[in-house]
């Protein structure tokens, strides 16, 4: 989810981290469901991304 909206809005990793407050190597971790991360971690990313609700409760739901 993070990283195909991440390529959508045209942010390399390195930005996105940035903008995020974690490390690129972080987020590739999150990208590839390496790393379990924050809630604020991931509430940040889908703000800067815009990420649609339908995505965010798919995304969710995948991961329970």
């Amino acid at each position: 989810m993070i990283k195909e909206n991440r390529i959508k809005k045209n942010y390399t990793q390195e930005k996105l981290a940035e903008l995020l407050g974690i490390s690129s190597r972080q987020l590739q971790r999150i990208e590839r469901n390496e790393f379990e991360t924050s809630i604020r971690t991931i509430k940040k990313a889908i703000a800067i991304l815009d990420i649609p609700d339908n995505e965010i409760l798919e995304y969710m739901r995948k991961r329970a």
